[in-house]
């Protein structure tokens, strides 16, 4: 288990390293970023300034209690409120990036995918076509995470607990979901769709977690956020390889007899829900590992 979630962390380094290399993908992973940023940016603005009129108007019930009781409560609503805005921002500005930069962030995903071999069974869609489902997906995890902020605004409120546990929560709900979001862009060009990222995702749950808490994590520190997203693509290109068996280090040859049946025209990737494995024929998976 902790293997696996170490090989998520190490793959995030590893597409941080690959992206880093290339000047110019890092110019055109920062654009999209820096405009989400600016967005987000001036929403926690305006939301850390008036959050003692939120924690207030959250704890109207508390407006005749003692001072300690009524200071306390009203405490643990401000950190409710907080916690839960920062999952909710959290998956915004990592979707809102995506939605801003897809043909940017396909650029990069596509080149690493090339450096290492290629994109077995890679859909010939273009990324206009393949857009709007893309943010139908983007808004479905959204809001599932608000969903799931509700019972952890609700934890807020407990002294000690709301400020320790929640904020572990918070991390581990928004690692998933954020794995599951990120991974969108190779699944996207395999012709694979949300219900796909999640069953191999969940079947290899550890290393998705691995990969995408220290997302999370970094994504709360103000101005690293704008270098994150364009490197956790890079990362999730390699998530995505990994879990279809292909090779993350390097390229693995193929012997000559499919080289000169596969080469130039890409195969479907036939899909099965929770298995992964290695590619056989022209990037098909492996028939052995068919249901």
């Amino acid at each position: 288990m902790w293997d696996e979630f170490a090989e998520g962390a190490r793959l995030l380094g590893r597409g941080l390293a690959m992206y880093g290399r290339s000047p110019r993908l890092l110019l055109l992973g920062l654009i999209p970023a820096v405009i989400s940023f600016l967005l987000l940016g001036t929403a926690w603005f305006f939301l850390l300034w008036f959050i003692r009129d939120l924690s207030a108007a959250a704890t109207w019930f508390a407006d005749d209690w003692g001072a300690p009781w009524r200071g306390l409560t009203r405490f643990g609503a401000g950190a409710g409120i907080v916690i839960v805005s920062a999952l909710v921002s959290v998956l915004t500005y990592t979707a809102l990036t995506l939605l801003i930069g897809d043909p940017f962030y396909e650029v990069i995903s596509e080149r690493i995918e090339e450096r290492l071999g290629g994109t077995p069974g890679m859909s010939d869609l273009p990324w206009y076509r393949t857009i709007l489902k893309n943010a139908a997906d983007s808004i479905r995890l959204i809001a599932l995470g608000i969903v799931v902020a509700v019972p952890l605004f609700v934890l807020g409120f407990v002294p000690v607990l709301g400020q320790t546990v929640v904020p572990v929560l918070d991390a581990v709900v928004g690692g998933w979901l954020l794995a599951v979001e990120l991974t969108g862009v190779p699944f996207n060009r395999r012709g694979l769709r949300l219900k796909d990222r999640r069953a191999m995702l969940r079947a290899n749950r550890p290393m998705a977690l691995g990969f995408g808490m220290p997302v999370f994590v970094i994504l709360l520190i103000p101005f690293a956020a704008i270098l994150v997203v364009p490197t956790a693509v890079a990362g999730s290109t390699l998530l995505t390889r990994k879990l279809f068996g292909l090779p993350v280090d390097k390229p693995a040859p193929l012997p000559a007899s499919r080289r000169s049946s596969c080469a130039g025209r890409p195969q479907p990737l036939r899909f099965t829900a929770g298995r992964s494995g290695p590619p056989s024929r022209c990037g098909s998976p492996d028939p052995r590992l068919r249901s």
